[in-house]
């Protein structure tokens, strides 16, 4: 899944691409839940990697999942409208496509898993294209991609170390350490119980190029057709701050989304939200 958010000035959008993120494209900020170690733990890093891929319906059944596609809004008090309604696209490999509504405008973000796009009215109301900065591209072309980032974390050259256990809200979790391919070092704490993940954090360049760390939090997970999907998604967590939510209401499995849907914006093709149809989710926690 896309292990993102998706936000609605630079800042915050480049987490959008990833379960997603959101991704990729949903209100990112650079914040730090406290949480505390407890423990050594008792498990290894492959058990709870295993058991994650079970909890969250299987690597099998993840694996048949091409395309995906979220509806929901975002409920921001960082943002014009406390509440925004939200398209998010997603294909293997990592290519996605995040539209957010706002007061008869619309929002764009493209990647096409090499290049990325911004779309926003200009002053005269009419479709202006951004090309991503270097910071937003280097942020996408490293997102983890429908999956997240321990299904089959083997099979994409990523290395998990488990670190320790940590208390976050209460509950017990693992927390890992994962090494990608790139030399990018990303953090994820499973819950002990469900094995589900509740927090991602990964770096990011800074408006200004400064290195700093942005976190997600999963909750609310729900079942779509067997498969364990977060519906409520915080960025922005942290002291003093109120988080930004990422309210999934549907998710589409494996609409047809043709590769011009991700390119730059003058070639995609629209199509209303509502000609999709919708996976029915079932509360699991």
């Amino acid at each position: 899944m896309a292990w993102m958010s998706i936000g609605m000035n630079s800042s915050r959008a480049r987490a959008g691409e990833h379960w997603r993120a959101g991704i990729a494209g949903a209100l990112l900020l650079a914040a730090a839940i406290p949480a505390m170690a407890t423990a050594a733990p008792e498990v290894t890093a492959a058990q709870i990697i295993q058991k994650n891929a079970v909890a969250r319906g299987g690597i099998e059944a993840w694996r048949k999942v091409q395309t995906m596609v979220w509806l929901g809004h975002i409920v921001s008090d960082h943002a014009a409208l406390p509440s925004m309604p939200f398209v998010m696209e997603q294909k293997r490999p990592n290519k996605t496509h995040f539209e957010i509504h706002v007061m008869n405008q619309t929002t764009e973000r493209l990647f096409d898993g090499a290049q990325g796009w911004k779309v926003h009215a200009d002053q005269g109301n009419r479709p202006a294209v951004e090309p991503f900065s270097i910071q937003e591209l280097r942020f996408a072309q490293s997102a983890l991609g429908i999956d997240g980032p321990l299904m089959a974390a083997a099979a994409k050259g990523y290395a998990v170390t488990l670190v320790g256990v940590d208390q976050i809200e209460g509950h017990k979790t693992y927390r890992l350490d994962i090494r990608l391919p790139s030399g990018e070092t990303d953090h994820v704490w499973v819950d002990a119980t469900t094995f589900l993940e509740v927090r991602y954090d990964r770096p990011s360049d800074g408006v200004l190029g400064a290195a700093r760390s942005v976190s997600v939090v999963y909750g609310d997970y729900r079942s779509y057709e067997g498969l364990q999907l977060p519906s409520v998604i915080e960025t922005g967590v942290g002291p003093g701050s109120t988080p930004d939510r990422m309210m999934i209401e549907r998710v589409v499995l494996n609409p047809p989304l043709d590769d011009d849907r991700f390119s730059h914006p003058g070639q995609s093709r629209r199509y209303r939200p509502g000609q999709l149809g919708g996976a029915t989710a079932s509360k699991t926690r």
